[in-house]
């Protein structure tokens, strides 16, 4: 189910279709080792209807890990009910009760005004950061 929510959210939200091989090795890999993070699920009635990933990431400058907030998904059927609220508040309170743990974060894409809206009603503010990446999937730049 979480590879499938993942491949769906890269396709709703960015129009890019996945290696479904790929994403299931993704998802696997994390499960197997906690260390790159940890999923939760919303589940209503025995159906998964939401999901979230965090990631952590180490501030030297803060002395403490960042939370990144990833994979986050709700079916559409169940959007604007509260799920993802649900999943924020969890991870937010077992981040506050974690010993070390400075923030959560996450990124989004730029054009989703949908999630942009709701991650603001949460308290989240966007900050002056920006996002870079070098693709080395195909080697990258020389």
């Amino acid at each position: 189910m979480v590879a499938d929510f993942n491949l769906r959210l890269a396709a709703e939200t960015e129009e890019l279709k996945l290696d479904p091989d790929c994403v299931r090795a993704g998802v696997c890999a994390l499960l197997e080792d906690s260390s790159k993070g940890t999923y939760f699920l919303a589940v209503d009635a025995d159906v998964v209807v939401g999901q979230a990933m965090i990631t952590y990431e180490w501030s030297d400058w803060r002395n403490g890990n960042i939370w990144w907030l990833q994979s986050v998904y709700v079916r559409p059927e169940f959007r604007k009910k509260g799920v993802f609220r649900l999943l924020f508040r969890h991870i937010q309170e077992l981040a506050r009760r974690q010993p070390g743990v400075w923030g959560l974060r996450l990124y989004m894409h730029s054009g989703n005004d949908r999630a942009r809206a709701t991650y603001a009603s949460l308290g989240m503010a966007c900050t002056h950061y920006q996002v870079f990446e070098l693709d080395l999937s195909n080697g990258g730049p020389t």
